[in-house]
């Protein structure tokens, strides 16, 4: 606060918006770390998730380069000084953190840290995390912690601002799980309805068929004609009905790599050259990795399956805070000025509701014989 109240107040004010802004519960963690450390003025900042087995759930730091933390190794245990963070309500604040009787060490590559300013985040009677802030920047007395009272009455003011916002984020998962779990038990009944409805007609035509073979070979060959038709249809609604469903490789490998991976797939399962190149793109808030994952999915399968498209080009390059998508095939294209009637035809509605739905925006340029270009950019977190 040393740069004047109008300074202090709009950092601590800023600062919290941020907070209140985020809905991933990874964001709010990664941004209540990174007020903190720029609040308090130090060189690092962590905070810890507990789990129910003795150890850290979530582990955000900042300060530390992503080299540093591998190198660091796994996450921390919850013993010595922060075990007390999660175990007691007050803060705690330490000259040198070396020199408390629990300390423990710490791997080889992690940071040399000493005066300590550490306290719990909670909300009621639950402890949320633990907040820690080490190495003030300062010239520090001797014998005296760098982080003074005023510092730890900022950071409680922080952390319960930060245990409002954990819990915000919290309730949000829950309820997009919630209604994760709905989408799949409705998509459980249309694969029920539709898709085994097709699979009975089928058979039904499959055993017409074989019953045709010997004494009317002209109209087995109909019905076979048929079973391939019903079959096709079959695909198509499984198909349909399965990419609504959020991929888990999306939440353990990100928008990029997902990507990557489902275009080399798709690149190889084609006659057409699928290509896809990235460049800057950090990770984004889950709800418009989602939603940029199915346009890109959507425009693929227009170009692949409708355009009859020799090479698909997906570029997807950083924007500002957010991103940009592109997807450019050579296909046959369509006339824009019908845009009403090719947009339901070609999923143009769906693309533009789910960039709609996430802050950002969808584009479509394309004319008959000279392919199509779909961009859609979002705002990023």
């Amino acid at each position: 606060m040393s740069q004047g109240p109008r300074s202090g107040l709009y950092a601590v004010s800023s600062a919290l918006l941020a907070m209140s802004s985020q809905l991933e519960v990874r964001d709010v963690l990664k941004t209540i770390v990174a007020s903190a450390r720029e609040l308090l003025d130090a060189e690092y900042a962590a905070l810890g998730v507990p789990d129910d087995h003795g150890g850290f759930a979530q582990f955000v730091v900042d300060g530390v380069s992503d080299e540093q933390w591998k190198a660091i190794g796994p996450l921390p245990r919850q013993h010595g000084i922060l075990a007390a963070m999660l175990c007691k309500a007050e803060p705690e604040r330490l000259a040198d953190v070396r020199e408390d009787p629990r300390f423990e060490g710490w791997p080889s590559a992690h940071p040399d840290m000493s005066d300590f300013l550490g306290l719990p985040i909670r909300y009621g009677d639950e402890t949320l995390g633990a907040l820690f802030l080490a190495n003030k920047k300062c010239a520090k007395p001797t014998g005296g912690c760098g982080f003074d009272a005023d510092d730890e009455e900022l950071l409680s003011i922080l952390a319960q601002h930060a245990a409002i916002a954990l819990t915000n984020a919290r309730l949000y998962e829950r309820s997009r799980e919630l209604t994760i779990a709905e989408e799949r038990s409705r998509l459980a009944h249309e694969l029920h309805d539709a898709v085994s409805q097709k699979l009975f007609s089928l058979r039904l035509t499959a055993q017409a068929a074989a019953a045709l073979v010997d004494r009317d070979p002209t109209r087995a060959k109909g019905e076979l004609q048929q079973v391939a038709q019903l079959a096709a249809e079959a695909a198509d609604e499984l198909r349909a009905a399965v990419v609504e469903l959020r991929p888990a490789a999306l939440d353990e490998d990100g928008l990029v790599a997902t990507l990557r991976t489902h275009i080399q797939v798709l690149d190889r399962a084609h006659s057409a050259t699928v290509t896809f190149e990235s460049g800057g793109v950090r990770a984004l808030p889950a709800s418009q990795e989602e939603a940029m994952l199915r346009v890109a999915q959507e425009a693929l399968h227009n170009a692949l399956r409708h355009a009859e498209a020799e090479h698909v080009a997906v570029a997807l390059e950083k924007r500002g805070p957010g991103a940009v998508l592109r997807i450019t095939d050579d296909g046959k294209g369509f006339d824009p000025r019908a845009i009403r009637r090719a947009g339901r035809h070609l999923g143009l509605v769906s693309m533009r509701d789910r960039a709609g739905g996430v802050g950002g925006r969808l584009t479509v340029e394309s004319e008959p014989g000279k392919g199509t270009t779909i961009e859609m950019e979002v705002p990023g977190g």
